[in-house]
């Protein structure tokens, strides 16, 4: 039965052309098979080298609409950044006790935050941490002293993004319930991005290709002239 409904989605994409981002964002909300809320994901396949150190393409950006999913946060700070920490809404602050709880096998949280005077604390628990993509990172804005504002804006749904080892960078940007406005306008945020991040070396192409596509549903190809195209307006 899966395979007959996944059939009948694919009829309405067709293979070979690409959308205008309009249109691509209007379709992959119909293609969207499950009866769950689908993750809508998008895919720039980049021309850069990821092998070269300075072609690496990574960074953060919130989101306008979040990423439509709730987010739970540990923050490890002492006095009055814990405090902050706790008032922006984070669900777990503390130092060597969260350390503890983590060395204990506790993982039970999405983004974790420090200040820079506690990364010889997070330290202990990076072999743990650094695997998942939960180690504090600096360059993310994930190692800050202002870490109402970095709880705010992770729990609001900050999406990371770093290209992989074939030239792709693949994230995220929000679930089929946001409606096509709310992911075009996400789109527009993160493509934004992701032009900012483009590394100076870079020569030719930067963006090679684009696919959007949900957690279930078939990838629809957009067209990048018209996506840069808008972008550069």
């Amino acid at each position: 039965m899966a395979g007959k409904k996944y059939k009948k989605v694919l009829e309405k994409v067709v293979a070979d052309k690409k959308y205008s981002i309009a249109d691509a964002f209007g379709l992959v909300t119909q293609v969207a098979p499950a009866k769950f809320d689908e993750s809508i994901d998008v895919a720039f396949r980049l021309g850069v080298d990821p092998k070269q150190s300075d072609q690496q393409v990574r960074g953060a950006i919130a989101l306008p609409h979040g990423l439509g999913k709730s987010v739970r946060v540990v923050v490890f700070a002492k006095g009055p950044k814990e405090a902050e920490a706790k008032n922006a809404g984070a669900d777990y602050v503390g130092a060597d006790d969260l350390v503890e709880k983590i060395q204990g096998g506790w993982l039970d949280f999405d983004k974790a935050i420090a200040t820079p005077d506690m990364m010889t604390t997070v330290s202990k628990v990076a072999k743990v941490l650094g695997p998942r993509g939960l180690m504090p990172n600096p360059k993310v804005g994930t190692v800050t002293m202002n870490v109402g504002d970095a709880v705010t804006a992770e729990k609001k749904g900050k999406l990371d993004f770093r290209v992989d080892k074939a030239g792709i960078v693949h994230a995220g940007i929000g679930k089929k319930s946001m409606g096509s406005d709310k992911l075009k306008e996400n789109f527009m945020s993160f493509l934004g991005a992701i032009l900012k991040a483009k590394p100076a070396t870079s020569k030719g192409v930067y963006i090679k290709s684009l696919t959007v596509s949900s957690t279930m549903g078939p990838g629809i190809k957009v067209d990048t002239n018209e996506a840069l195209g808008n972008k550069e307006d």
